[in-house]
């Protein structure tokens, strides 16, 4: 009992110390459990039930536009890393290498996938032969190392896991078409299953994927006015399947390389759900995303006919396919339980006790904005499956809000620069195009270009950091 009360003690409040906030949201839910290597997280059930919806839709979606799921393996030789020159430098301060099996020490050393576009290439090379065999739409669900200096559970971990889609395809256009197709998948991963609103644009080349011709993505906007890379999607031209000697003999008769796509998302999706949603009282879930979409609550459950009707309640729910459950535990007090399920949170508890049954009724409360409505048992399973709609339609319009609310267009730099603590979120401004004005802001700034969003707006005629033209309009924020 002490641990249990134990458990659902305060929560940090956010606006004093937002980092121990997401600690204590994501340790008291039973997310995650730090393991006994630094930097590589323990996914806890409740923690990895919200993967397993991540990866129930989005599965679907692939699928549905003609891609398979495949396995390649975790381990790859050094020199197959090595084949492409910009992506081993991109990734070689990260990379964890395996030196020894047993006590033999190997001939080669192997690394870690931290992605696996160099082991996938290899078997293309060997499996692809005519135009015939095009496109190539496979993913794989799996694990990869980045040995991180700095981690934190799902944002930033030295293992994490994710998918990672790998096509080939006999043109630019089509490869080209791919790209933003999955870009698009993962907007409505984000938007339609999570709630989160997100920017979609092209990344500049100092922030695109290493290896790549170009790479998109779908940034959020967290809480605290940070952003996170929610999801990216690269046009790999043929840089790999040349590096990889990848040819199909062409509808011409002759030998060419195909253009390659890259496509990820990741358990950060989990880090970004928590910091858009999350309040002073913990969790508060999209429905569509929750393990638990309702828990209902029986009061003075020894009574006759309290328990009979809830389960019965459960029962009808349950059929109607919303995704429920019964605590009629009588060892914890009603008010207990009230404040764990708000700290774990389910979008809807349903009290009911004698009273509620008197008057053919139930209490019914939204996590999202503590509403209490009191509904009819006529109807409930309908009107339940109603609320958890708008529930999900509120909570994206609140992050919407909160977005566009702390989304800043720059005037001037030098006033943004003086001013910038207070304006903490996205900001819009005017860019010539150059590295030198890049690393400029994120020098002085701390901020980095987000991406140049695919709505383009002229905010005024020369780039914001020096008089020469402004050729792209940029969100630039700080970062996760």
């Amino acid at each position: 009992m002490s641990k249990k009360k134990e458990f659902v003690k305060e929560i940090t409040p956010m606006e004093e110390d937002f980092p121990r906030w997401y600690t204590d949201v994501i340790l008291k839910n039973e997310l995650v459990d730090y393991s006994p290597v630094k930097g590589f997280m323990v996914i806890r059930p409740y923690g990895y039930a919200l993967w397993e919806k991540i990866q129930e839709f989005a599965d679907a979606k692939f699928k549905a536009t003609g891609h398979k799921n495949m396995y390649f393996p975790l381990l790859i030789p050094e020199s197959l890393l090595n084949k492409e020159k910009e992506h081993v430098e991109g990734f070689a301060p990260e990379v964890a290498w395996v030196t020894h099996g047993g006590n033999e020490e190997l001939s080669e050393r192997l690394c870690v996938r931290p992605t696996s576009e160099t082991i996938i290439c290899n078997m293309y090379s060997k499996w692809l032969n005519s135009y015939r065999d095009l496109p190539y739409l496979y993913n794989q669900w799996c694990s990869v190392v980045r040995w991180e200096k700095t981690t934190r559970p799902f944002l930033r971990t030295s293992e994490f896991l994710w998918q990672e889609g790998h096509t080939l395809h006999e043109t630019y256009e089509e490869a080209q078409e791919e790209t933003l197709q999955m870009l698009e998948i993962y907007r409505q991963v984000a938007e339609d299953l999570l709630a989160m609103p997100v920017v979609v644009g092209r990344k500049s080349d100092k922030e695109k994927f290493a290896g790549a011709e170009a790479t998109y993505t779908m940034e959020a906007l967290m809480h605290d006015g940070q952003a996170l890379q929610a999801g990216t999607s690269h046009n790999l031209g043929q840089h790999f399947t040349t590096a990889f000697e990848i040819k199909f003999l062409g509808r011409d008769n002759k030998e060419h390389h195909p253009y390659h796509t890259s496509w990820g998302i990741s358990t950060r999706l989990i880090g970004g759900l928590i910091m858009v949603h999350g309040d002073n009282r913990g969790l508060v879930l999209p429905p569509r995303v929750a393990p638990t979409q309702v828990v209902i609550i029986p009061i003075a459950v020894k009574k006759p006919g309290v328990k009979e009707k809830a389960e019965a309640l459960y029962e009808s729910l349950k059929i109607k396919g919303i995704r429920v459950e019964l605590d009629d535990d009588p060892k914890e007090s009603p008010g207990w339980k009230f404040n764990q399920y708000e700290m774990k949170g389910y979008p809807i508890r349903v009290e009911i006790g004698p009273r509620d049954i008197e008057n053919n009724e139930a209490m019914v409360v939204r996590r999202d904005t503590l509403e209490k409505l009191t509904l009819s048992l006529d109807g409930f399973e309908e009107a339940i499956a109603n609320l958890l709609e708008d529930i999900q339609y509120s909570l994206l319009e609140k992050a919407k809000k909160h977005r566009d609310e702390h989304t800043h267009t720059m005037i001037d730099y030098e006033a943004f620069k003086a001013d910038m603590d207070k304006k903490k979120g996205f900001v819009k401004a005017m860019w010539c195009g150059s590295r030198e004005c890049e690393e400029r802001l994120k020098k002085e700034t701390g901020m980095s270009i987000r991406c140049m969003p695919f709505e383009q707006e002229k905010l005024q005629e020369t780039c914001h950091f020096c008089d020469k033209e402004g050729k792209h309009m940029i969100y630039a924020a700080r970062a996760y």
